[in-house]
């Protein structure tokens, strides 16, 4: 069975292709490298695998022909490459377009026309679900919470993009789900919420968490966007490989459907009222004050994802607690500074 994962080189896709190959899996990766920090975790694989077993096939998702190709004799596909960050969609929502949304339509495409019913599992956003006007959240010393939604957010809460990057990620989620009901492709959606991790490379637009242990660190100064209280369920790296591994596993049961994949209820955070007392802690001794800044376009004061039906369906839940992730994560970077400096 030869799993492909597009943007395999990347934070998530290095982690789900180490844990495929050492279960002894044929895994290729589709990537243009265009990342920075990919190169570290292409050599971290061959380091680990050997070349022989880390086969990448360079590509962009962008380029049809070059897609077909690249996925024509795949039975599982693992699509992650994308553009991840909001902001640099509302700099360039064209490019932003042509690789999640264009890029999604062109890797569906692809497993439609290899004739082998390819499974499909996508990597989507809690970002689809947009501002959620709809959704009353409260004030409190610390955090922005729900009113309401004592257990976050449902899948059934109505997809409002906002912002670009909403709309190329959502775009790419409603096709996804479209392709398996007119073409019975097997295809899975899962919006994801925070991911955190070993070989994330976090700059200040995207992987927050990872930024701040990393600017911590580095004794890099740091921006906050907003007042520091908006709330996220952090769900760590290895909750998630296991997610997309349940899917695989029980694709017969879970084709079609789309699922709320994040640290749930259990593992909310404030981005910084509550994440500086973790860093402060690691650190041994308080770290420098942010400076402030406006609210960054289509930012949400509260995402917390509701993930029952993934527990129920996929037999799933996060596993790793947002301290001992922390913690975790902390560890990876201090081991890992030469490797972060020269990215």
């Amino acid at each position: 069975m030869h799993i492909l994962i597009t943007g395999g080189a990347g934070f998530i896709g290095a982690n789900l292709t180490a844990n495929l190959l050492q279960d002894g899996y044929r895994v290729s990766i589709y990537d243009n490298l265009s990342r920075p920090g990919v190169a570290h975790n292409l050599h971290w694989l061959r380091t680990r695998f050997g070349d022989a077993r880390v086969v990448l096939r360079k590509g962009d998702i962008r380029d049809a022909a070059q897609t077909q190709a690249a996925l024509a004799d795949a039975d599982i596909i693992i699509h992650l490459a994308g553009q991840v960050a909001v902001t640099t969609s509302v700099a360039n929502p064209r490019e932003d377009f042509d690789i999640n949304a264009l890029g999604t339509f062109n890797v569906l495409e692809a497993a439609r026309l290899s004739g082998r019913n390819p499974i499909v599992l996508y990597s989507s956003t809690n970002k689809v679900y947009g501002g959620m006007e709809d959704v009353v959240v409260v004030e409190d010393t610390t955090r922005w919470r729900y009113r309401d939604l004592p257990r976050g957010v449902t899948e059934a809460q109505p997809i409002d993009f906002h912002s670009p990057y909403g709309c190329s990620k959502g775009t790419g989620d409603q096709y996804v789900r479209d392709y398996h009901r007119i073409y019975d492709l097997r295809t899975v959606v899962f919006r994801q919420s925070a991911i955190y991790g070993p070989r994330q490379f976090g700059v200040e637009d995207q992987g927050w968490a990872a930024h701040f242990i990393i600017a911590t660190q580095l004794k890099r100064k740091m921006s906050i966007f907003g007042d520091g209280k908006q709330v996220r369920d952090l769900l760590y790296i290895d909750d998630l490989v296991a997610a997309y591994r349940s899917a695989i596993e029980r694709i017969d049961h879970v084709a079609g459907e789309i699922f709320n994949i994040g640290g749930g209820p259990d593992n909310t955070i404030s981005i910084w009222r509550e994440f500086r007392p973790h860093l402060d802690a690691l650190n041994g001794a308080p770290v420098a004050d942010p400076t402030f800044a406006d609210w960054r376009p289509g930012d949400q004061r509260v995402c917390v994802l509701n993930v029952d039906k993934a527990q129920t369906a996929l037999n799933w839940r996060p596993t790793v607690d947002v301290t001992r992730g922390i913690e975790q994560l902390w560890h990876w970077v201090a081991d890992s500074r030469a490797e972060i400096e020269s990215r």
